[in-house]
């Protein structure tokens, strides 16, 4: 049997272009792609480009269009909100992800915006005020995945939501504690038996960036200085959960 082949074209690290980038759409449409290839549904091929020295073919083929791009059949599909739907219509067994959950989308909205807000003040005073609105939403969440009980957003298997949520909670694990000196409470037990179960899983490892490679994008995203030179570090993919967020 033939499986339809396709390719993510992703962004490099910008410390090291032979790594993966931290881009969060990458992330979350290389673990979408990544599950349905589990299933053999597709063959998955995933490149990265180094947008600061990119390839000849990719400026011949792309110009100055930035990853993620998906290659499906020859044909490439640029912007996206074109690629999310294009998986969901066009790649076989794509619309099992794309569960409708309007209580999740709802609940997870808007949370990486509230963690840009507040690393944006990280060289003012770190006051409850200011860290807030970001821990307000975590709790949120962590209190949905308790009441609702299942391992992931949306039930016992995985979901668009959480290929979208998974990412960003990494990010904010990883650049809040750089910038901030902020950690997701062990008292959120639920958030971090989540993480724990998206830990476990073969499609977020595979596309999950270094942790370096998510400070780096944080500050160069937002502008931010930092004296670690994190470029020198050997690379650290943090998975590990908190012993007090297991004891309960």
């Amino acid at each position: 049997m033939l499986w339809p082949n396709k390719e993510e074209k992703r962004k490099a690290s910008t410390i090291d272009g032979r790594r993966k980038g931290a881009c969060l759409f990458c992330q979350e449409y290389f673990m979408e792609l990544y599950l349905l290839a589990e299933l053999k549904t597709i063959s998955l091929k995933v490149t990265t480009v180094d947008m600061q020295k990119p390839p000849p073919d990719f400026r011949t083929n792309f110009e100055a269009t930035p990853p993620p791009i998906l290659i499906d059949r020859g044909m490439a599909i640029l912007e996206n909100e074109k690629i999310e739907r294009h998986i969901m219509k066009n790649v076989p067994g794509g619309h099992n992800l794309f569960v409708q959950d309007k209580e999740v989308a709802t609940l997870i909205e808007n949370l990486y915006t509230k963690f840009k807000m507040y690393i944006r003040k990280f060289e003012s005073p770190d006051t409850t005020e200011n860290r807030q609105p970001l821990l307000s939403q975590l709790e949120r969440i962590n209190d949905f995945l308790a009441k609702r009980g299942t391992r992931f957003l949306t039930g016992d298997t995985m979901s668009c939501f959480d290929c979208e949520l998974m990412p960003r909670l990494q990010h904010i694990r990883i650049g809040a504690k750089a910038f901030r000196k902020f950690d997701i409470p062990t008292k959120f037990t639920a958030l971090w038996r989540y993480m724990a179960n998206m830990y476990e899983l073969e499609a977020f490892i595979q596309s999950c960036p270094a942790d370096q490679d998510i400070i780096s994008h944080i500050k160069n995203q937002l502008g931010l200085r930092t004296t670690a030179r994190i470029e020198l570090e050997t690379p650290v993919y943090t998975t590990a959960i908190p012993v007090l967020a297991t004891e309960s």
